[in-house]
């Protein structure tokens, strides 16, 4: 079997070489045909965008397809047919604006190559495919999926392609999947890929949007068939678990029988059903079960899928209908499956008026208590997952896991070879014993209803999840399990508001705001109480029980006063078009998720202080709100005053040496600046640090004022330059090269006087000819867009130094910037630094390019320690280089950087050097550092060691450890 193996693959690569010498041309790139421009987004898109605009985690709506391949594996036609895919679908390179309110979709121009990553993996690399698929994307950039190689072995890899939900839905995986196998034999043979041209999806965009009339009768429909429903009330836990931001979801699956799917197909036929509708009725009867209750909504997914306009067609084309079912009388399961053929068929009907526009039809009736909608429970029957089956591999489908949960509950059926129930649950919306009860019962229902249709609700597998018994009211029981409450009580309402008492275990602990909101994410709506009274002490009688006598009585809520709450109704009354009193609900209001999203925007803009979509969505009435805005004011400024305190203190007693003249530092929150401005501060210069209002209390030191603004605020840049007699410019979004350039220009235009030091990248100088670069060499292409944009904004500066009155400017290029600190470290994740850490740190194989290799005597890469680079940048505020200059501490060889990794990680990992180069690893300069030598001097702990060793260890990660890293 082995001879045969070699021949093939000696045959293949003979076949692939003789193809190359016959000078076949790269798959040719068909003429692209005009885009017309922007497009309005789906109502599926909009949903998706809003969720990012809300502030929800985005690796929740990444698509990763992953598979396994056996064989001789093509990475250059891979790269091929991956580019030419996105080239046919523009969806798969659209960037999302918004004009005014209204957000948009923008194709972009087709790129020359998608990049394939690759990584060695000798195990299956579970954590590295889940660690590439929960990386954000940035869709005001583009949605270009990622790929990533796992290399197991010569012929074993692993390809995840990562795609955003925005672009792509589950029914787009099986087109996607057969257009790259069929462009991937195309690019093997050198010829082209000779499919149609697919429709596209800005084009059905358009189309929906002009349709938009005509779906008045079905909200009327919509609006009749949910009136007063509301979401399954789930057992939810007394707190959420501890790790619960480390795993949000759980998801358990349970063999079925092999006579259990027959049989319910069975089932189906004799009540004129689909098997996804018996499967929806096992649902209902699931969370009957569990609930006890008997009007339900559960969600399923619909698709605009259909017709032979829509074939081949790659996009988000989901609708989410939510059934409304009927399930009292206790009725046989069989006649549940007709109660619940009846009103999927009813849905269907309207299953073209999208799931967002019915949620703002309905209102506040259409959203619990902390904003979130109607359709909490779900259900689906998943198949064999999809694989990339390429011609002359072996594949199988690779599972990522997430970790993530879509619903707070799903209930389905794995259709495939060995079929399985599944339930999958937020573990902050559902009881954990629950869940598990719930995955156990859900088999045993499927299997008792095959077996016997007949059996009624209450007489089928699993009960009601009733909490454990609580002394008191439940949220007396859900005070005590916050972390930071020692005594609660609830008395008796007799009619009266429920009101709740508490005793926190330490001074300075939650608001009474924040305790109510803790209650209203845990307690159904009914349960919630009016107010929460924070006490010193429980007042007691002689025996020990709460004195209800000597409680406080409950307040009546006063007209709140203040800037904030005048804000914030000013804010309701300017959006919704109605002036509210204190307490009017947001969604009564006919507020809905955009709205949330535009009236946090404001509020943030006006106050300066963090509010996102999802907290107005929560906490919903003008009181709550400016309440929250209030806490948030007091943190900061408790913050402020801390780092205030805490500057004073170390400076005391020290001569402060002044400087005239203010220092503008961007950046400040990123390793570069962080290291920048303490250096300032050592110095005794005063400084201007501009933060984003978020993030300004975490700014501050000696002779540190902070202002608020961000690159993107171009307004703020103007002003802050404006203030300050010299600029040190180290931000920048490192993804978004045009918001970059525009920053600079803004920044440029505004200086009029001292010096401007622009931290660069030695990535501006592109790939040189030459091994040994001198400074101010010119830049050669290809450049990346990160590396254009540098040198774009370089070019800015220079021109307008000494202009207008303006002083000399510095370009400061640097390379890998290493020191401790959360941003830096994730050098030890990415790129060519992180493909050795990665393997040294898993024990895997180093395979690094020996000297000669691709005619270069030596590969590896310069790197400047952050401090270093900071005493660099400010020793161009006295005196200016008038140009550029590298800010280069030394050169590292790969085998030396690797060796040290090795050292320090206790890794066992076989090294070998050959003539293979590979991409991360083809680097090959020298950077020539002269105009800044002496303040690039090294000073003690600034070896390479040194700092390696502080961010390996800072990152939890030392020897016969493991690392847990900073996160994204």
């Amino acid at each position: 079997m082995a001879t045969d193996t070699s021949a093939a693959l000696q045959q293949e690569l003979l076949r692939r070489a003789r193809a190359r010498a016959a000078g076949r041309p790269e798959t040719p790139v068909p003429a692209v045909t005009p885009d017309p421009g922007p497009a309005p987004l789906t109502h599926a898109q909009r949903r998706m965008w809003l969720m990012e605009r809300l502030g929800q985690n985005s690796a929740q709506y990444s698509v990763p397809f992953a598979t396994r391949l056996r064989g001789p594996l093509d990475l250059d036609a891979l790269s091929t047919a991956l580019t030419e895919l996105v080239r046919r679908h523009g969806i798969l390179r659209t960037r999302y604006g918004r004009d005014a309110d209204e957000p948009y979709q923008e194709t972009l121009p087709a790129p020359a190559r998608i990049a394939v990553k690759v990584l060695d993996a000798p195990g299956d690399g579970d954590d590295l495919l889940a660690e590439e698929a929960r990386r954000p994307f940035d869709l005001a950039e583009n949605t270009l999926p990622r790929a990533l190689v796992l290399r197991h072995g010569p012929e074993d890899h692993t390809v995840l392609l990562t795609f955003h939900h925005i672009a792509i839905d589950g029914g787009s995986l099986d087109t996607v999947a057969g257009e790259i196998a069929a462009l991937y034999a195309a690019a093997l043979d050198g010829r082209p890929g000779e499919l149609p041209e697919p429709p596209q999806y800005a084009d059905f965009a358009r189309r929906e949007h002009a349709g938009a009339a005509r779906l008045e009768d079905g909200l009327a429909h919509w609006t009749r068939a949910l009136a007063g429903a509301t979401a399954p009330r789930l057992p939810r836990p007394s707190a959420p678990p501890p790790d619960v931001a480390e795993h949000p979801a759980a998801t358990r699956t349970t063999a079925l029988g092999a006579q259990v799917l027959p049989a319910l197909r069975a089932l189906g036929r004799e009540r004129r059903a689909t098997v996804f509708t018996v499967s929806l009725a096992a649902a209902f009867a699931a969370l009957h079960r569990l609930t006890g209750e008997t009007d339900l909504v559960v969600g399923c997914a619909a698709t605009h899928r259909e017709g032979q306009a829509m074939r081949g067609l790659v996009g988000l084309c989901v609708n989410t209908l939510p059934v409304r079912v009927d399930l009292s009388g206790d009725p046989a399961f069989a006649g549940l499956v007709e109660r619940v053929r009846d009103a999927l068929l009813a849905a269907q009907q309207h299953r073209d008026v999208p799931f967002d526009l019915i949620l703002e039809r309905l209102g506040a009736q259409a959203r619990g208590d902390d904003g979130t909608a109607l359709v909490r429970v779900t259900t689906d029957i998943g198949g064999e997952p999809t694989a990339l089956r390429l011609p002359g591999l072996d594949a199988s489908p690779v599972e990522v896991g997430l970790g993530e949960a879509k619903f707070d509950l799903t209930l389905g059926i794995l259709d495939t070879e060995q079929p399985q129930s599944l339930v999958q649950y937020a573990r902050a919306a559902l009881d954990e014993g629950a869940g598990d009860a719930l995955a156990a019962s859900f088999a045993e229902l499927l299997t008792a209803v095959a077996g016997d249709p007949a059996l009624r609700l209450s007489q089928l597998p699993g009960r009601r999840a009733e909490p454990a018994p609580e002394p008191g009211h439940p949220a007396k029981a859900r005070l005590l399990a916050h972390p930071e409450v020692a005594e609660a009580y609830v008395p008796d309402p007799h009619g009266g508001p429920l009101v709740a008492y508490a005793v926190l275990s330490r001074t300075g602990g939650p608001s009474p705001v924040q305790l109510r909101a803790h209650l209203r994410r845990v307690l159904a709506r009914e349960l919630v109480p009016a107010a929460v009274t924070l006490l010193d002490e429980m007042p007691r009688t002689p025996d020990g029980a709460v004195d209800s006598a000597r409680l406080p009585a409950l307040p009546r809520p006063e007209a709140p006063e203040g800037r904030h709450i005048q804000a914030v109704t000013d804010a309701f009354a300017q959006l919704l078009d109605r002036r509210p009193e204190p307490d009017d609900d947001f969604f009564a209001l006919g507020g809905h998720s955009l709205a949330a999203v535009q009236l946090a925007e404001r509020l943030r803009s006006a106050l300066t202080l963090p509010l996102i979509g999802l907290d107005i969505m929560q906490t919903r009435t003008p009181r709550a709100i400016a309440a929250l805005l209030d806490a948030r004011a007091a943190e900061r400024t408790a913050a402020v005053a801390a780092s205030a305190s805490k500057a004073a203190s170390a400076s005391a007693g020290r001569p402060r040496r002044t400087r005239v003249g203010t220092v503008l530092v961007t950046g400040g929150t990123g390793g570069v600046g962080a290291f920048v401005l303490r250096e300032l501060a050592a110095q005794g210069r005063p400084v201007l640090a501009l933060a984003r209002p978020e993030s300004a209390h975490l700014v501050g030191g000696d002779g540190v004022e902070v202002i608020e603004g961000d690159l993107s605020d171009l307004d703020s840049l103007r002003r802050a330059v404006e203030g300050a007699d010299a600029v040190i410019h180290a931000a920048c979004t490192f993804t978004r090269p045009e918001v970059d350039v525009a920053a600079m220009r803004a920044m440029v235009d505004a200086w009029r006087g001292g010096p401007f030091v622009f931290v660069s990248s030695v990535d501006a100088y592109g790939r040189p000819e030459a091994a040994r670069v001198a400074e101010e060499s010119p830049s050669r292409a290809p450049l990346s867009a990160y590396g254009q944009a540098k040198v774009d904004c370089e070019a800015l500066l220079l021109h307008a130094a000494g202009t207008e009155g303006r002083g000399g400017a510095s370009a400061v290029r640097s390379p890998i910037v290493w020191g401790a600190h959360d941003r830096l470290r994730d050098q030890l994740r990415w790129g060519a630094t992180g493909l050795l850490y990665q393997a040294a740190l898993a024990g895997s194989p180093i395979s690094l390019p020996g000297p000669g290799a691709g005619g270069h005597d030596w590969y590896g890469a310069p790197w400047v320690h952050a401090a270093a680079l900071a005493r660099a940048v400010t020793s161009c505020l006295d005196a200016p280089v008038h140009g550029v200059a590298n800010a280069v501490s030394g050169h590292v060889a790969w085998s030396d950087l690797t060796a040290e990794l090795m050292a320090l990680l206790g890794s066992d990992s076989t090294v070998t050097f050959d003539d293979t180069v590979h991409q991360d690893l083809d680097h090959r300069w020298h950077y020539r550092a002269d105009r800044l030598a002496t303040a690039l001097r090294p000073e003690p702990g600034e070896d390479l060691h040194t700092v390696l060793a502080s961010m390996i260890e800072a990152s939890g990660q030392g020897k016969n450890g493991s690392l847990t890293g900073s996160g994204e």
